[in-house]
């Protein structure tokens, strides 16, 4: 199956501005995506790395709902080191995309988060991001021990 009907399914949805799958699962199926800037239409697809993987989409989700997007916002503005490795992520993000505007995830929000799916994402596919790394980290396991959960 190709990979951008791979990611069809896992989202449930034909995927928006589909470049490339960047990172892959421990089973070779899609866990990361590039986006391109706009979608076929033109409009602005602001995050350049998209989580597919059901599995860690829904394991970014329960820590989002768990307070985390506030929780790592504070962690940000508490831990200088975490500070800087945001604010390099977002000059990266600018460099990937300097034509559209703000950082992982399109956030125009100085020090503040706004998706931790984004975040995820942006780690997995560019190793050496620490916030994005921590908050991997925070989460049981990373990917599933029965098999990938999105096999034909």
């Amino acid at each position: 199956m190709e990979d951008e009907a791979v990611v069809a399914r896992q989202l449930g949805r034909p995927p928006r501005a589909f470049r490339r799958v960047a990172v892959r699962c421990p089973y070779g199926r899609p866990a990361v995506t590039e986006q391109w800037p706009r979608d076929a239409a033109g409009a602005p697809f602001p995050t350049t790395y998209y989580l597919t993987c059901p599995h860690l989409v829904a394991a970014i989700s329960r820590l989002e709902a768990g307070g985390g997007v506030e929780r790592w916002t504070r962690a940000v503005q508490d831990d200088p080191a975490l500070r800087a490795s945001l604010e390099r992520a977002n000059e990266d993000q600018h460099e990937l995309r300097p034509e559209l505007p703000g950082g992982i995830a399109g956030s125009t929000r100085t020090g503040s988060l706004k998706c931790l799916h984004a975040h995820a994402a942006f780690a997995l596919a560019r190793p050496g991001y620490e916030l994005g790394e921590q908050i991997l980290a925070e989460l049981d396991r990373l990917w599933p021990d029965s098999g990938c959960c999105s096999a034909d």
